[in-house]
């Protein structure tokens, strides 16, 4: 995602709500229909303007909802996609980031992601009944091979070896005897997803991903975990902090995974 001179920061957002027991299934339950740094960033906005969070929709939407938003309400901002002809892309490529001659990215439509206010909560909204609609089940088989994944017998002997992954022929393994077999599974397809191939990435800093990724599908699915993955984590940051770059792909890996099971 590409943030503008005064939109958050992802990683910082991250962060905020890897170290708030309870911040991400809040987020989760309230906006699950959102791409995950959306529902984290519209909780957080509810939080610090003290909005009871709640069912999420655009001005127009809750017109044909029934419902209207009250007077002097202030829009959520969020992230959204907005696609570029190509005169426009290379307008902004020349002025944002200027590309070398012939450059073949900057030809043809492109997709930028911009923050927008366009959003109100049910709570700043009056008018009509309105029934949220309920959250889907996430189904591990349907998810598995949506992400063309595919999950093959545990066949270490190390006990204390609870998942692998082989990022190259995209499988994963959990142990049978797994004390988390959730969290473990997140974790080693979060590997897949953002590890595959040849990667460069230090050790301590996939480790960082992958359950981070496990953190918020735990978390956000109800599922226990969440406790054990925040030190896992805080193990391997050593006092460190979240990557900008990294945690835009946590999201996005957390985002596919629990999109990928409904």
């Amino acid at each position: 995602m590409e943030n503008g001179k005064d939109s958050p920061r992802w990683a910082e957002l991250l962060q905020t709500a890897v170290n708030q027991p309870g911040a991400i299934h809040e987020a989760y339950s309230r906006f699950w229909n959102y791409s995950l740094g959306n529902q984290i960033l519209a909780l957080m906005q509810c939080r610090t303007r003290v909005i009871e969070p709640g069912p999420l929709a655009s001005f127009n939407r809750w017109k044909e909802l029934g419902r209207h938003v009250r007077k002097g309400e202030r829009a959520l901002e969020l992230c959204m996609p907005l696609k570029l002809k190509a005169r426009e892309w290379d307008a902004k490529r020349a002025q944002d980031c200027p590309a070398p001659a012939g450059d073949a990215e900057a030809r043809g439509c492109r997709t930028i992601f911009v923050f927008k206010k366009n959003w109100f909560v049910l709570s700043q909204t009056e008018g009509a009944p309105y029934e949220p609609e309920p959250i889907p089940a996430w189904n591990k088989k349907v998810a598995l091979a949506a992400l063309n994944i595919q999950e093959e017998t545990f066949a270490l002997v190390d006990g204390n070896t609870q998942g692998y992954a082989t990022t190259r022929a995209a499988t994963v393994a959990v142990s049978a005897i797994a004390v988390m077999p959730a969290k473990t599974l997140f974790h080693e397809i979060a590997h897949v997803l953002l590890h595959h191939g040849v990667d460069k990435t230090e050790k301590a800093l996939r480790e960082v991903e992958a359950e981070c990724v496990a953190l918020i599908c735990c978390e956000s699915l109800g599922l226990p975990g969440a406790e054990f993955s925040r030190g896992y984590v805080q193990h391997w940051l050593s006092g460190g902090s979240i990557p900008e770059k990294s945690a835009q792909r946590i999201f996005q890996a957390a985002d596919s995974i629990l999109k990928s099971g409904k």
